[in-house]
């Protein structure tokens, strides 16, 4: 009885499935056991239609198909494809040594095409991780999984090209990585047709080069959000290990094109005011990756922060401390990564004009106290730098004047990055903010000069403790971004200018 090994994806991981089957004497019926959910269930009329109509013969007999292990709940229609071969290849034991290796995901249509499904990364990495060479996964996902080094990918049309592929008779030739060495990537918002906003270009710098989360305020209509949807223009390339990360993050979510492979660009995501905590953060009955996973690596901008829940808010707590989510659910507990960069903006009260030398504010006192007391301090304490986004001088907005392209600070960026990356070398750390308390020490202590200010600040600013450690965080990036391994007083200084959090609350 030739066993066949498919996927189960369990959050952005995955764990090998055996499918075995059994074919006895008895009354007719086709039974899939080894916890299926609805969608595997179903699976048994679209295999029996596929197998007829790939010129094969159905068993007329007692048919069990059992997904071991039995206590991981099996979901979706990945396994259609694995069911479909392990039913015409049981009794022949030709297939045996061909199936050990392999590793087959896939859904069947009635007709006995193999359709793309979701997940097929992460399938890619569970196969090599647990020792598999192979993998037969459908034609449009072929791009995705051969990403993967060390494993050979078979991308098939049909069920019975797999199996011609299976028994020699046509062999499919594995498909081999191709990276496009010449696409180039274009932003829709460049720094350089932004004007003015010198003060929150340099923040938001800073901000890219060390990943810290950036809340920025003003009234409307002076391009916070301009500033905020430019960010990714600044932001250095993925490196390979990241775009794995996000690449199957956003498979297993079902965001890739048919026939991507690897994610290049670091997500940008902005969900509206009125989404939902599981929307935000993941869950649901099955728990599924939510907003800030899907812009885990990348940018998660909150327009309008206020007018999110504050039950919604609080959410973001522990993906902003931990770089992950937890999920629990009576079936299963699951973690998503959750390093993003999170970039809020707000107005100074509800009218949005209390800061706005040209406009009126008719706001109350009580409005807009309640309005401002909508974010948490455990939450506002979380960003790192606040930046005033103030109106333009006329001869600024009317000026012809083009600003830095944000090509040039991108390669600022990079150059800080990569410092980082030389500091954090096989610690799994990628940027500054991930620098853990105990590390603080080392690798962010000021001088002398810089230690003193930092001590009057505690005194006069009453920075909180953990306030004080992202200062010394965003002290550290300053001096990456200038290329210096000392943190010196001014950066400690401009580091301090961006925590004026009073004028928030």
């Amino acid at each position: 009885m030739p066993h066949v090994i498919s996927a189960a994806i369990l959050g952005i991981n995955a764990e090998p499935i055996t499918i075995e089957t059994d074919i006895s004497q008895g009354m007719t019926c086709f039974t899939i056991v080894g916890l299926p959910d609805t969608a595997v269930k179903e699976a048994r009329e679209r295999i029996r239609s596929a197998i007829r109509n790939s010129e094969f013969e159905f068993p007329r007999h007692r048919v069990i198909v059992n997904l071991a292990p039995a206590d991981i709940k099996k979901q979706g229609p990945v396994y259609d494809l694995p069911i479909a071969i392990s039913l015409i290849c049981s009794g022949k034991p030709s297939y045996t040594d061909q199936l050990a290796k392999t590793v087959i995901l896939g859904e069947v249509a009635l007709d006995g095409s193999v359709r793309p499904i979701n997940g097929i990364l992460t399938a890619a990495l569970m196969a090599v991780r647990c020792g598999y060479t192979h993998m037969i996964v459908p034609k449009e996902n072929v791009a995705e999984a051969v990403v993967v080094p060390n494993l050979s990918v078979i991308g098939v049309e049909t069920l019975l090209r797999a199996i011609e592929h299976l028994n020699g008779l046509c062999p499919i030739e594995p498909s081999v990585y191709q990276e496009d060495q010449t696409a180039v990537i274009k932003f829709p918002i460049d720094f350089q047709h932004i004007k003015g906003q010198m003060h929150a270009k340099r923040g938001l710098e800073i901000a890219a080069a060390g990943a810290h989360n950036v809340l920025l305020k003003g009234p409307p209509g002076t391009g916070k959000t301009l500033l905020a949807r430019a960010i990714p223009s600044i932001l250095p390339k993925l490196t390979t290990q990241e775009s794995l990360e996000v690449t199957s993050i956003a498979s297993v979510a079902g965001l890739l094109e048919r026939g991507q492979g690897l994610v290049r660009t670091r997500p940008f995501r902005s969900p509206h005011h009125s989404c939902s905590a599981v929307s935000l953060v993941g869950g649901g009955a099955w728990p599924r990756p939510g907003e800030v996973s899907l812009s885990h690596r990348g940018v998660l901008f909150l327009d309008e922060l206020p007018e999110f829940s504050r039950h919604v808010l609080e959410h973001l707590r522990q993906p902003l401390e931990d770089g992950e989510v937890t999920v629990s659910r009576a079936a299963a507990t699951l973690r998503f990564p959750s390093r993003f960069l999170l970039i809020a903006a707000m107005n100074p009260c509800p009218c949005g004009y209390a800061t706005d030398p040209k406009r009126t504010c008719i706001c109350t006192t009580r409005s807009t106290s309640l309005y401002k007391k909508r974010i948490s301090g455990p939450l506002l304490d979380r960003f790192d730098l606040v930046i005033d986004v103030p109106n333009l001088d006329v001869q600024t907005l009317i000026g012809d004047t083009l600003a830095e392209e944000s090509s040039s600070v991108r390669a600022r960026v990079e150059s800080a990055r990569n410092r980082q990356s030389d500091r954090f070398t096989n610690l799994g750390l990628f940027t500054n903010s991930e620098i853990p308390t105990s590390r603080i020490r080392e690798w962010c202590q000021p001088s002398p000069e810089g230690r003193i200010v930092l001590e009057h600040s505690l005194n006069t600013q009453s920075l909180s403790p953990r306030g004080y450690s992202r200062v010394l965080k965003v002290a550290r990036t300053i001096a990456d971004i200038e290329g210096s391994d000392q943190i010196e007083e001014k950066h400690v200084s401009e580091a301090l200018s961006y925590r004026i959090i009073d004028a928030v609350g």
